[in-house]
């Protein structure tokens, strides 16, 4: 069982420069409410590349759900026409009871208040709104299920693209781009199907309906509405432009703060040994500094939307209420008519708002469809091998979980790779390795050590010739058959979260209790186990941050004994490690390695004189091969790495 590489741990500096998160957690536009509020307006928008093309493809996630969303549209409908209508009947109610005062204090004879007619009026309402909440309901719970579903395939393509992609494609990207693109932008399109898009459904109709409403009502009055909407667009746009450039500056200090705390919070210990803690404490200040000002302009500016719109609207209202008396004082209306006009047009605006906010909702989460979509359609590794080769006669009798047991030959046969066309690394490599050799790898940094074991893990490609197993290349196998065979103990130890029973048991699928328990001992950490409080049951935290660096090292390699693996590679492994138990571990690997093909990257010259095959890298290429007494014989670039290492530890084993 291969060593995984660490997930992705986050993407950096938060708030600020996340891509397809929603700044200062909130859509912007105009809308109101929490998170909603006109601190929101004006904030920078991402915009899509190809609009068009990208809301055209995420549509095609949304198309199985056709009935669905026929059924979200129509009760969107119902609700919001069952709701407009609400205050047309009120104001009958008011009329009524206003005729039967009028009537009262003119002395008509029989006048009197038909409570009667508004008890009807108001059951009638009752029932309307009750039904409006019903069909509400429906459209919510409705649309929750098709949003999920939606994200749901999303995010399982998503997931499914990340296993396909090929090591390089996670080597050129931040773990938190990568993070961002399938956490973020899919929880961000998550948002938008659940609130945003029934909300533009029933702002557009309630808009529509309103309009109607005030038409049936009056003209006159209508019009006097709608020559207000000017001076409200007049007075955000203004608004929308000077208060952007303070949220793009607040965003900028925000990123920036955000950067500096989580770098001197994890370097913690280095600002406090090299005493810079009053350094980092004024760059906070003078950055907390530039956000308070960016910050509290910005507010302040986007916070004027509300009293502007306000002030407008209550223009609006007296002109109505003018115009409305006016009309009822001839005839042309009732009073009821004034008071639902004057209602409705307290609705007009928030539509017109909402969608104002929505529309810019909409163009964030395009832009988050579009970066999730350019994943999907990033290149993928090569396909597996229509018919993969067998590695051995039993391999049919293999159990699943376990390596295949092979012989574990391996030859590299004029390899040439490159991670960039223009810079070719490795050219005409050719390394035969024998079943149960031990070939240690040795160079400086950025020889191609890695970068070799990446290639026998077929993590990358080759730009030419084969790497072969047992005489079957590696494009000719499973990938998941080829890493089975593998087991990696790295410098850098990599644990997850769960029992130290489960960490090691990740070895192989349905290892026993006995077998966990024989592993840690052949890795010398039976020991250290048994002394914490709950023994194997101890839970590893998120960093393993629990246990000490080579306590960590020794569990992997136990992971490693109990995977029982055909070929070993070895980064180090007792680098982390106390002399004594480097020993011991250097005892248990040595039995490990019995009988099996190993490589060993090593930096320590004096741990690698028994290899059978010393194979030295530099710029990409085995410039020397042979045994330890070979290699110091020949004089060469070994000799003095060698040399060079041996008199540095003398040197230090003098003045100690």
């Amino acid at each position: 069982m291969s060593e995984q590489q660490r997930g992705p741990a986050g993407g950096g500096p938060g708030g600020a420069g996340r891509p397809g998160q929603r700044p200062g957690g909130a859509g912007p536009g105009f809308g109101f409410g929490p998170g909603r509020g006109p601190g929101a307006m004006g904030m920078p928008v991402q915009k899509a590349k190809d609009f068009k093309g990208t809301l055209r493809r995420l549509i095609g996630y949304l198309r199985p759900y056709r009935v669905s969303l026929l059924v979200v549209l129509l009760t969107a409908v119902l609700s919001t026409v069952f709701s407009i209508v609400g205050p047309k009947i009120m104001g009958k109610a008011t009329t009524k009871l206003f005729e039967g005062l009028m009537g009262k204090i003119q002395g008509t004879p029989g006048a009197k208040i038909d409570f009667h007619y508004i008890w009807q009026i108001l059951a009638l309402l009752g029932v309307l709104y009750i039904i409006s909440a019903l069909f509400g309901f429906i459209q919510q719970y409705v649309m929750a299920g098709v949003a999920q579903k939606t994200v749901y395939g999303l995010r399982k393509d998503v997931n499914e693209k990340l296993e396909r992609l090929p090591l390089k494609y996670f080597d050129s990207r931040t773990h938190g781009e990568i993070l961002s693109r399938a956490v973020n932008d899919v929880d961000n399109i998550s948002g938008t199907l659940q609130q945003s898009l029934t909300q533009f459904i029933t702002s557009f109709v309630t808009l529509i309906g309103v309009i109607v409403m005030m038409l049936t009502i009056s003209w006159i009055m209508t019009l006097i509405t709608i020559v207000t909407l000017p001076l409200s667009f007049l007075a955000i746009k203004m608004i929308a432009k000077r208060s952007q450039l303070y949220f793009k500056g607040q965003q900028k200090a925000l990123g920036e703060l955000n950067g500096h705390v989580e770098e001197m919070y994890t370097g913690h210990n280095i600002v406090k040994a090299f005493g810079r803690e009053k350094s980092s404490v004024a760059k906070f200040d003078e950055v907390n500094g530039q956000l308070y000002e960016s910050g509290w302009r910005a507010q302040f500016v986007s916070g004027m939307i509300m009293p502007v719109m306000g002030f407008i609207g209550n223009i609006g209202y007296v002109l109505v209420s003018v115009a409305g008396g006016i009309l009822v004082l001839h005839s042309r209306i009732t009073i009821g008519d004034v008071q639902a006009f004057i209602s409705y047009s307290r609705q007009f605006a928030m539509p017109i708002t909402q969608t104002a906010q929505i529309a810019n909702v909409i163009q964030s989460t395009i832009a988050s469809a579009e970066r999730i979509f350019e994943l999907l359609d990033e290149e993928e590794e090569v396909p597996e091998a229509a018919q993969p080769a067998a590695l051995a006669a039993n391999a049919k009798d293999a159990v699943p979980g376990k390596a295949v047991k092979v012989r574990g030959d391996v030859s590299f046969n004029h390899v040439q790779f490159r991670y960039k066309d223009d810079a070719p690394l490795i050219e005409d490599m050719n390394i035969r390795v024998e079943s149960g050799q031990m070939i240690a790898i040795v160079g400086p940094t950025g020889a191609g050590k890695t970068t070799l074991i990446n290639l026998l893990m077929r993590f990358y490609e080759l730009n030419g010739g084969s790497i072969t197993i047992d005489g079957a290349a590696l494009t000719e196998l499973k990938r998941g058959d080829l890493r089975s065979l593998f087991g990696m103990v790295l410098q850098d130890t990599w644990l997850f979260n769960g029992t130290i029973r489960d960490n090691i048991a990740y070895g192989r699928i349905g290892a026993t209790e006995e077998e966990v328990v024989a592993a840690a001992r052949a890795a010398y950490a039976d020991h250290f186990i048994r002394t914490l409080p709950e023994g194997y049951d101890t839970v590893l935290n998120e960093e393993a941050s629990n246990i000490s660096q080579g306590q960590k090292q020794l569990l992997t390699i136990a992971r490693a004994i109990l995977a029982d693996p055909a070929i070993l590679i070895l980064d180090e492994a007792t680098s982390s490690v106390d002399t004594r138990t480097e020993i011991h571990i250097q005892r248990a690997m040595s039995e490990l390695m019995q009988g099996r093909t190993s490589f060993v990257i090593a930096h320590r010259l004096s741990t690698i004189r028994d290899a059978d095959l010393i194979l030295v890298m530099n710029h990409g290429t085995v410039i020397e091969q042979g045994t330890h007494e070979e290699l110091l014989a020949a004089g060469g670039f070994y000799a003095d790495l060698y040399e060079s290492q041996f008199s540095t530890q003398k040197r230090t084993q003098d003045v100690s």
